[in-house]
């Protein structure tokens, strides 16, 4: 069995590379109290909009919704009962918090393990785009200024996000708590209320968009093996309501004890409040004949031009709640809550994944770097830019970015499923007692339906989304996975060299010290001074002849100050620093390839960012430049100025976070 080791990541958790160790990020306590508000939250927001695409892809083909919307649901409600069953054998064989990443690496080997953490970032980032795209739409369908700029709505929502978490924020059970209990309220509300008045009341009411004439594109409905694509595409559609079981898995540790239990208790309460709520929707709709077009201008006959399409949540609360709009604008904004806290999950599971995978050396280490305020500030922008990009370049629109989501889910579903087989086929190999055997088999046969069933799905979102957008997540997974591997392979390249045994250290047999010199000026006589102060075995102060006149005025200057280190003049025919600068330290270290030359760069310090503009920054350009050279070391000699007094007293202040040595020497 492979080594793993076990980090907590709040919602989602994994397992790489080292021996199982205690959790050490500090949560877990208090993640075991608001466990199911955020697993909730991360479930119930695909509830807000996986209907909404059933009727969308029936509705562009011309078929009629009344017909098809109902089994469709059925089909994924039944998709749901099943992998909820199988996600309850997973908790109970690995309570750890692995979640899916520790199924895939333990069973089926470190790349299926990485290719499952590939599938979670990337289903990170979109979980972000999606629902944040899908709360400015449900927003921009109660105001509408905000539906003509759900792009700028988005974007802020997602800076405010970022800055909200990189700020740090204390989370509480009410803070979790009081969006998602008004969601489940709020949904629960609208479908009661709603089928009571058409079935008990006999009330008739019609969505607004139920007068109007829904056509395809092209004005031609479908029939036959297209109508039959159709179905599947609806179907895979609504199959996003399911990205939101994982996250139990992931997070069994944030559980009361017996964790395993309550989790599966858990899985069992959502998936059953998930799937009426789908239904119950689906239902109202038909009933109250909500048409959803992929462009409405065309599509929809009789609609008045300036017609703005609202979300099916929004056309179901308008009729339902007529006598009460105070209760329309109320649902709308729940439901926009629930999506961004669906959001902020991601920016709590993100950073802390990225993290892990960067002290496994297989993201940089940059990302495994916790800021001021405790948190992964690298993988917190990280997924704000990612998640900026994808929202900017798809226009916010969900109906479009839904075709990349569900694509990591299912390949995590899937790898899990199958990696559960095997753990199972593996235990039955060394159980002997009968009642334990039977046990086994039947949990076996539970996840072997689950991975042929995911795996089905699987193929049904490829083949109907690949060229409608999917092909971009698959894309986004393989050059991730790749890039990963690549990462991997550089830091054990750099390790094994780093780590060589052989390599007898000598000692050079001399010290040849270089002062640069622009100007006789106090940075100068600094390096100057410090330079002597260590006493090498030569020191000579190098100037570069730039402008002519500029040059002997500084040789005179050096003449008449007596200084007793000896100045050399090289010339620079193209007026360049760094070249004639590397050319002399490399022609004196062919002259002694023993020696050590040590170059000091006198450099001064300001304390605005808007100073640095000001600056060429060419002792920054020539340190990395001689940073290639072997023998040279190169030595900065900084001259604070007054205008960074205030910077290094707030530097002062502020608290030292970290180990010595930084993350390189895990």
């Amino acid at each position: 069995m492979s080594r793993i080791s076990r980090v907590s990541v709040g919602t989602k958790r994994l397992l790489l590379g080292r021996p199982f160790r205690s959790d050490t990020t500090g949560d877990t306590p208090l993640r075991k109290r608001i466990a199911l508000p955020v697993f909730a939250s991360d479930a119930l927001s695909s509830v807000a909009y996986a209907p909404e695409e059933i009727f969308l892809i029936l509705s562009l083909a011309g078929v009629s919704a009344l017909a098809f919307t109902p089994w469709v649901g059925l089909a994924v409600a039944v998709v749901m009962v099943v992998v909820i069953a199988c996600y309850r054998q997973n908790v109970r064989a690995y309570p750890s918090g692995g979640g899916d990443y520790e199924v895939a690496t333990v069973n089926l080997g470190p790349n299926a393990g990485l290719g499952v953490g590939a599938a979670l970032l990337i289903d990170y980032v979109l979980t972000v785009a999606v629902s944040i795209s899908a709360a400015a739409a449900n927003i921009g369908s109660a105001i509408p200024f905000v539906h003509s700029n759900e792009v700028v709505f988005a974007v802020i929502a997602i800076v405010l996000l970022t800055a909200i978490n990189l700020r740090g924020i204390r989370e509480s059970r009410a803070t979790f708590a009081i969006p998602v209990y008004a969601f489940m309220a709020a949904m629960t509300a609208l479908v009661v209320w709603g089928l009571f008045q058409v079935g008990v009341l006999g009330r008739e009411l019609r969505a607004e968009s139920a007068e109007f004439e829904l056509v395809t594109p092209d004005g031609v409905a479908v029939a036959g093996l297209a109508l039959a694509f159709v179905v599947a595409k609806s179907f895979a559609s609504g199959c996003a309501a399911l990205t939101g079981v994982e996250a139990i898995h992931n997070g069994v540790p944030a559980f009361r004890s017996p964790r395993a239990r309550n989790a599966a208790t858990t899985l069992v309460m959502l998936g059953v409040v998930s799937i009426s709520f789908l239904l119950g929707l689906i239902v109202l709709a038909n009933q109250l004949g909500v048409q959803v077009a992929e462009d409405p201008a065309t599509q929809l006959i009789g609609a008045p031009e300036d017609y703005q399409q609202k979300t099916m949540i929004a056309q179901l609360a308008d009729p339902v709640f007529a006598g009460l709009p105070v209760a329309f604008y109320v649902i709308m904004t729940i439901t926009a809550l629930i999506l961004v806290l669906a959001a902020n999950t991601a920016f709590n599971g993100f950073p802390v994944l990225a993290s892990v995978l960067a002290r496994d050396k297989y993201l940089p280490r940059q990302l495994a770097t916790r800021g001021d305020r405790l948190a992964f500030s690298n993988g917190i922008v990280l997924l704000a830019v990612a998640a900026i990009v994808l929202v900017v370049a798809f226009d916010a629109q969900v109906t479009v970015l839904i075709q990349l989501y569900i694509v990591g889910v299912f390949v995590a579903f899937t790898l899990s499923q199958l990696g559960m087989v095997r753990h199972w086929t593996r235990r039955l190999g060394n159980e002997q007692i009968p009642a334990v055997r039977r046990r086994v088999q039947r949990a076996r046969a539970v996840n072997a339906v689950g991975f042929v069933l995911t795996s089905g799905v699987l193929v049904i979102v490829m083949s109907t989304k690949f060229f409608a957008g999917a092909y971009i997540a698959v894309l986004a997974m393989l050059a991730v996975f790749g890039v990963m591997k690549l990462i991997h392979r550089h830091y054990e390249s750099v390790a094994r060299e780093l780590e060589d045994s052989s390599w007898e250290v000598v000692l050079p047999s001399r010290t040849h010290c270089v002062v640069l010199v622009s100007k006789l000026h106090l940075p100068t006589l600094r390096a100057l001074a410090y330079a002597r102060a260590t006493r090498p075995d030569t020191i000579e102060a190098l100037t570069v002849n730039i402008e002519t006149a500029e040059t002997r005025i500084l040789v005179r200057e050096w003449e008449k100050r007596r200084i007793s280190v000896p100045l050399k003049v090289v010339e620079s025919p193209y007026r360049e620093i760094n070249r004639p600068v590397v050319d002399y330290v490399k022609r004196l270290r062919d002259q002694s390839p023993r020696d050590v030359v040590i170059v000091y760069i006198p450099e001064y310090v300001v304390g605005h960012w808007w100073e640095q503009l000001l600056h060429n920054q060419s002792a920054l350009r020539l340190k990395t430049r001689l940073l290639y050279e072997r023998g040279v070391m190169v030595t900065s000699v900084p001259w604070q100025l007054s205008s960074s007094e205030g910077r290094a007293d707030q530097a002062r202040d502020e608290p030292i976070i970290g180990h010595w040595g930084g993350p390189e020497d895990r």
